[in-house]
């Protein structure tokens, strides 16, 4: 194949499809599949039960689909699925998964990576998420749609970041954060809602004016969880231009098994 590069080893085994393009000194093991016209840097490795989508464009000198940093895992054949049109900057490591979770770190379609980003094992990432340099997941984490990560970033082990919120640079994420908001710090604190982000992405006037009330609720008015989550539901039932953002708050903040960031 004229666009695999004759320094590259391609394990026996592995799945490339023709219109993929593979760099200098690249290793892909046995059990990878790459798709459609994704690109691999120079000196990658990626191995593992690794599947990658079409149309991602991997850096050099990524690491992806190695065995996760846990004690506990065996060797067992775990995954890392990648989706499609993600771009993955220089020295990414991304883990597969464990079988005390899913078996299967994921990450979704249309996301920015940028260099150094760790994903453990287990995570979860939805779409067009930005991780900015030297962000990092540990095991379990979830995070939500549309999220930002600033750089030097950490989030601790099995937290949840909802669609659509903000961490800001160098901030320690160590409970979950709630859909919308903007928070930042060690210790993290909730700074407001992701108002910028929010009008980037097309919200209304309307819904973001719910949304502000939502916030207030939940922050400013010294009310319970639970209190807060009953003026949420009435909240939603007289803004039904904002009810699917609301509702979405409220499941969030309602599973939340770490607590949510306050």
């Amino acid at each position: 194949m004229s666009n695999i590069h004759s320094t590259a080893i391609i394990a026996p085994g592995a799945e490339i499809d023709p219109s993929a393009t593979v760099g200098p000194y690249a290793l892909i093991g046995a059990h990878v599949r790459i798709g459609a016209r994704t690109t691999v840097g120079a000196h990658c490795v990626i191995e593992g039960h690794t599947c990658i989508g079409a149309d991602n464009h991997i850096f050099q000198f990524a690491s992806l689909g190695a065995a996760p940093q846990d004690k506990k895992y065996a060797g067992e054949p775990t995954r890392l699925v990648i989706g499609e049109r993600n771009t993955i900057r220089e020295f990414c490591t991304f883990n597969t998964g464990t079988v005390q979770d899913q078996g299967e770190t994921r990450i979704g379609d249309d996301n920015w990576i940028m260099a150094y980003v760790h994903i453990a094992h287990d995570c979860v990432v939805g779409n067009q998420v930005i991780l900015a340099n030297n962000a990092t997941l540990a095991g379990h984490v979830h995070v939500g749609d549309q999220v930002i990560i600033g750089g030097l970033t950490g989030v601790h082990q099995f937290s949840k970041i909802g669609a659509h919120a903000m961490a800001g640079f160098a901030s320690h994420v160590s409970q979950d954060v709630p859909p919308f908001m903007m928070v930042d710090g060690n210790p993290l604190a909730v700074r407001g809602l992701n108002l910028e982000g929010l009008r980037r992405r097309g919200f209304s006037a309307q819904r973001v004016a719910a949304l502000k009330q939502a916030y207030r609720l939940l922050y400013r008015q010294g009310l319970t969880l639970e209190a807060a989550l009953s003026a949420l539901a009435e909240l939603s039932q007289s803004h039904p231009e904002a009810e699917g953002d609301i509702t979405l708050l409220c499941d969030f903040v309602a599973a939340s098994r770490r607590g949510i960031a306050r």
